[in-house]
């Protein structure tokens, strides 16, 4: 059994610390957390009796007697799924992120997180880091690059394609540079100018700012359109900027209804997809991918104590963070 501290959500909102207590089975690592993504979802929890965090980085400090991937001193990271049943169809296919069983942050194992000393694990479920990623690095990218690549990879994204991107932010900046990388010609949407040179030099080779205007005027189509902002965008002035076939990806997470413009995606066959944090061999590929090609999230960073956690938060609910949030015990 092991005993270890945990930062909580709590009814009132309130960030508390908290005691977990855990045994390790035979298939299960024990991590000492060094550094946590803090991530927009994680705000959602924030008034629930459960441990916050799920994009945790640590080392290795002890393993079950049949864990066979890691050893002792090994760096794992983690992400917004925990385990899943491993016999139903979609475990079969490789999609265990869609399993009837599946155990994802906010639904399954409330008692541990990333944002704490420890946190026990199946190995399963753990991702080796490449050599020569940082840790602070790598904790962004187990929700945040997880969440973008997926619908680059599962949903058969080309090099050729024109990628829109919505957002300069936590997701977008992340989403600027896997595209980039895998070859696309990607074209950044924001609210001002303010950004334009940032999405720049993340990769973008067009950008346009948004406030006050009702139309845009593009030389070429967007093949497929990816939703990294807050709120839902005016549709109206983005269907027609799309491609005949083209898709759209809503990659925020909103509690509101999906309300678009009925007749332009029947026009144009347009596709809205849905899509999920990573299954294991994409997570595994995005990492490998993003260490190939020196793709970094640009963090803030925040001790991992009572008022850092909350220091954090603050930061990311006040809309300051650029653009991913990290706590580093």
């Amino acid at each position: 059994m092991v005993d270890f501290k945990v930062f909580k959500g709590s009814k009132g909102g309130k960030i508390v610390e908290g005691t977990s207590h855990k045994e390790i089975g035979p298939k299960e690592v024990l991590l000492k957390v060094t550094h946590s993504g803090l991530c927009g979802t994680d705000i959602h929890y924030k008034g629930v009796d459960m441990v916050l965090g799920h994009e945790g980085v640590g080392i290795v400090e002890e393993v079950g007697s049949n864990v066979t991937m890691f050893k002792k001193g090994d760096r794992a990271g983690w992400g917004y799924e925990h385990d899943s049943c491993g016999h139903c169809k979609q475990c079969l296919r490789g999609t265990e992120t869609l399993c009837p069983q599946r155990k994802m942050y906010g639904e399954a194992d409330l008692d541990q997180g990333s944002m704490g000393s420890h946190a026990v694990w199946k190995e399963d479920f753990l991702f080796q880091l490449p050599e020569g990623m940082k840790s602070e690095d790598a904790a962004p990218l187990m929700c945040g690059g997880a969440t973008v690549f997926n619908s680059m990879q599962q949903y058969g994204i080309k090099s050729t394609d024109r990628v829109g991107v919505i957002g300069v932010g936590g997701l977008g900046h992340l989403a600027i540079q896997f595209a980039s990388r895998m070859g696309c010609q990607v074209v950044v949407f924001s609210g001002t100018d303010s950004k334009k040179d940032e999405a720049m030099k993340l990769g973008a080779m067009e950008f346009y700012a948004t406030k006050d205007v009702s139309e845009f005027k593009l030389d070429e189509p967007i093949d497929h359109l990816l939703v990294t902002t807050a709120q839902q965008p005016d549709w109206n002035m983005y269907l027609p900027i799309m491609a005949a076939g083209g898709t759209i990806f809503p990659l925020t997470v909103s509690a509101g209804d999906l309300k678009m413009p009925y007749m332009p995606i029947i026009a144009k066959a347009l596709t809205v997809q849905g899509s999920l944090v990573a299954a294991r061999q994409i997570h595994r590929e995005m990492l490998e991918f993003a260490a190939k090609h020196d793709i970094r999230p640009i963090i803030q960073t925040f001790p991992m104590t009572l008022d850092g956690v909350n220091k954090a938060f603050e930061t990311l609910e006040n809309g300051q963070m650029r653009y991913r949030g990290v706590l580093v015990a």
